[in-house]
């Protein structure tokens, strides 16, 4: 089982009015349980009403999980289509005001936004999280800090965010910048062992701070509920394709580490430190940016980081079949990001109409047709 490194896919959508393409306050019933008749345990609530998440099955093949995401997006853009509603995948919804928002009523939510707080009602933020799976928990924690210094990487490429509240951010991706005002978000510490990582979260528990591990929200974690370490640092992905290119690269990155166990071995404050800061330019600057590269001593282009990676892991891909969704990510890197696309939808409908209602419009409908693709 430890050498298949099988993968889950989970992503989160904005449930949008048909017409105005506004978020829902209020989550119809009726709706919820014509999904789950459709997708079954594959689809489920999330914190805010306007928001649903989709789980992919776990997977062997890249190819297979794309095939699974493609299906339950088509699914649930018809289960949508029957109660005047649509769906897109983005980090932020572009004209969404937080404070329209409205928390889904279950227990777990009830307890997060009491202790939350305003925090909570501004999550109203959409990601992407990745499984791979690693039953050894000692190589989970492994992994996990070793892993720390490619993380901005996924950011860069996954970055779908940069309106919030129908204002330009500046930022590429906006939602981790929201994201991290959470507590328990951002890079994890460098924890050197299963041992110490356990230490942590039982003493969060025994002091009341959380119920357990699911509580711990940074950008990449050991499953609570699965054998794997999850990836939770990439936007949203608007484009099914982006998200399985993504997913396949984390799972080579995975296995490429358990199979060289001196990589990054070595890793400490500093580098962490590095981490932190380069996960911020890739918010800010998606793939255009720099990463600070300690080793070379200058400032490195994210496109030149993201082909050392590929070339790096791609016997790694080639051994589990996903090559192919490895070359997709120099379309990202030609064709731009989802944040990239949603900014030129943009400008030209804000240069054709002078109206920046109209653009912002355009945009919300160019999120739309694109992820039900």
């Amino acid at each position: 089982m430890a050498e298949e490194y099988r993968i889950g896919i989970e992503e989160e959508y904005f449930i949008v009015d048909g017409d105005t393409k506004s978020v829902l306050r209020r989550m119809p019933t009726a709706f919820m349980d014509k999904a789950r008749d459709a997708l079954g345990e594959r689809v489920s609530g999330e914190m805010l009403q306007s928001q649903i998440e989709v789980m992919s099955r776990p997977h062997d093949s890249a190819a297979d999980a794309r095939a699974e995401l493609s299906a339950m997006r088509r699914t649930l853009a018809d289960v949508a289509a029957g109660f005047d509603l649509c769906f897109f995948a983005s980090g932020t919804h572009p004209t969404a005001s937080w404070q329209n928002g409205k928390r889904a009523p279950t227990q777990r939510y009830d307890g997060l936004m009491h202790d939350l707080q305003m925090l909570g009602e501004r999550n109203m933020l959409c990601g992407l999280h990745v499984h791979v799976e690693l039953p050894d928990p000692e190589t989970r924690i492994d992994v996990m800090r070793r892993i720390l210094p490619f993380l901005p990487i996924f950011v860069a490429l996954s970055t779908s965010s940069p309106f919030w509240e129908s204002k330009r951010t500046g930022l590429m991706g906006y939602r981790l910048a929201a994201y991290d005002e959470l507590p328990r978000t951002g890079m994890p510490e460098l924890f050197e062992s299963a041992r110490d990582y356990q230490d942590y979260i039982d003493a969060l528990v025994t002091a009341g701070a959380i119920r357990d591990s699911s509580y711990v929200w940074w950008t990449i974690r050991p499953s609570q509920k699965n054998p794997t370490l999850e990836l939770r640092a990439p936007d949203s992905c608007t484009r099914v394709e982006d998200s399985v290119a993504i997913a396949a690269l984390y799972r080579a990155l995975v296995r490429h580490l358990v199979r060289n166990p001196k990589l990054n071995a070595g890793i400490d404050a500093v580098e962490r430190a590095i981490a932190v800061e380069n996960k911020w330019r890739a918010q800010r600057y998606g793939i255009h940016g720099s990463f600070v590269d300690r080793s070379a001593r200058q400032a490195i282009p994210v496109a030149q980081a993201v082909e050392t990676l590929i070339d790096m892991v791609t016997d790694d891909a080639q051994a589990m079949g996903s090559r192919q969704e490895l070359e997709h990510l120099r379309t990202i890197l030609n064709g731009g990001t989802s944040a990239d696309i949603q900014i030129a939808v943009y400008q030209e409908a804000a240069h054709r109409t002078g109206n920046r209602g109209e653009a912002l419009r355009a945009v919300t409908s160019w999120l739309t047709h694109a992820s039900a693709q």
